[in-house]
């Protein structure tokens, strides 16, 4: 059973696979560190001292306990709230790596050779040449 599951990890796919996985999640944390980091405090500034992560509308406020001593009289409340600026984060990065793997899948692509050209069959004017032949047989 060991050197079947040795066999079996030891395939250029789960190899590949495993590889990607490792690779994708670095590369996801360097296109968070750029957006959050790099790209989004210009875009923030241009909009006024905006920043991205603290957009949200709030459905519910946050409010402390009320407390009689050491007795809770209210508990706290935690904010609720939409952040929709979180989510403007995401949806940034989610482009930059989409345009990324595009342009690598581009590139690979066009370093594939170019298919062979099938050979031509007969043509519909040869195919029917033929056909008056063997009627006149």
């Amino acid at each position: 059973m060991f050197q079947e599951f040795k066999d079996f990890i030891m395939k250029g796919n789960v190899l590949d696979l495993a590889v990607a996985v490792i690779i994708a999640g670095a590369f996801g944390a360097v296109i968070n560190s750029f957006t959050a980091d790099v790209l989004m405090p210009p875009i923030g500034m241009a909009m006024g001292g905006v920043d991205f992560n603290d957009l949200a509308i709030t459905l519910q406020a946050a409010e402390p306990a009320v407390m009689s001593g050491t007795e809770v009289i209210t508990p706290a409340v935690e904010e609720v709230a939409i952040r929709y600026g979180k989510w403007i984060n995401t949806i940034i990065d989610f482009l930059i790596i989409s345009f990324v793997l595009f342009m690598i899948v581009r590139a690979y692509n066009k370093a594939q050779p170019a298919p062979e050209p099938e050979p031509e069959g007969p043509t519909q004017e040869d195919l029917l040449g033929e056909i008056r032949d063997l009627l006149k047989k």
